[in-house]
């Protein structure tokens, strides 16, 4: 009788966690298409592709589920979630990846998470546990590691980095933009409206995409339909249900995940063997977000124990 009420709430939470693994496996694979489909779209005309697939998926979810339009007090977080993380980042980073090595894109986007901390702090009085930091600094250290291990076979460019600076605070100013949104309005919502400002964003590239898609291979094109239907209309979807139900500071950590799944992702499908310093790397990455979730129980525990007069009660 007494555990009840702490049932629904365990349910919630691990419907959060499953919605947040869902989003890191779909944005780890969304790194292996990007590889593939990169090499016959322009970072424009792939972002404008893949944004509006993933509008005319979310489109068609909304209508089935007669999903109104958001709250006027949701449009401005979905405005700039739109505009930094769907648009901008979508661009910075296909066209920074095109100017550096894999190496040196991983280690400059993967201040991300450091960004939403920090931005989440300050802006939605997000709470900054010991577990949390320490967390995310071991899980940077991975991704600093398996950073150094993928670099040296390419050649980086300042524009390069510059472009994959760009992308890390455009996805980091798109969360903490999100996370007041899903106060107002249906994850549905938010993540389909905010695919829609970033399809906006990126008409100016309409033409290179006809263009593209006429000279492409049929494998390219399909790998960017994946790209629009699987790691953005479902992975988005999933991400903005997970926030709405934790702090961005912690979504932001579990991210670190991505890393490690991306060098096994590339091991299993383009036959890309890691070396040791990628998989210690990997290790880290995926160690530091399991500390970074994790909670202390001793209060639990505290709170289980039976007080001293109820013990003598029952005695």
């Amino acid at each position: 009788m007494n555990h009840s009420p702490a049932r629904p709430a365990r349910r919630a939470e691990l419907l959060a966690a499953g919605a947040a693994v869902v989003t890191v496996v779909l944005w780890a694979s969304a790194f292996v298409s990007i590889r593939s489909a990169g090499e016959e779209y322009s970072p424009g005309a792939l972002a404008l592709g893949r944004l509006l697939v993933g509008a005319v998926v979310l489109g068609g979810i909304c209508l089935v589920r007669r999903e109104g339009l958001p709250p006027r007090a949701a449009w401005p977080g979905i405005a700039v979630s739109g505009l930094l993380w769907f648009g901008c980042y979508s661009v910075a980073l296909n066209w920074g990846e095109q100017q550096v090595d894999a190496g040196t894109a991983a280690l400059v986007v993967n201040i991300g998470p450091v960004l939403i901390a920090l931005l989440g702090a300050r802006l939605l009085g997000d709470p900054m546990p010991p577990r949390l930091l320490a967390g995310m600094a071991v899980s940077f250290a991975g991704a600093v590691t398996v950073g150094l291990s993928m670099s040296g076979g390419g050649g980086s460019s300042v524009l390069g980095v510059v472009l994959c600076l760009l992308a890390a605070v455009g996805y980091a100013g798109g969360v903490v933009a999100q996370k007041p949104a899903l106060g107002h309005a249906s994850a549905l919502q938010v993540t389909t409206y905010g695919c829609l400002v970033g399809a906006v964003l990126c008409l100016p590239f309409a033409g290179q995409l006809v263009d593209d898609v006429a000279h492409a291979s049929v494998s390219a094109t399909l790998n960017m339909v994946y790209l629009g239907v699987f790691s953005l209309a479902l992975a988005f979807t999933t991400w903005a249900y997970a926030l709405a139900r934790t702090t961005a500071s912690r979504m932001g950590a579990t991210t670190y995940a991505v890393p490690a799944l991306v060098v096994l992702m590339s091991w299993l499908a383009l036959g890309e063997v890691p070396g040791p310093l990628t998989l210690v790397g990997g290790a880290l990455c995926l160690a530091g977000v399991a500390v970074s979730r994790s909670r202390v129980r001793s209060a639990r525990v505290v709170a289980a124990a039976p007080r001293p007069e109820q013990a003598r009660e029952s005695a």
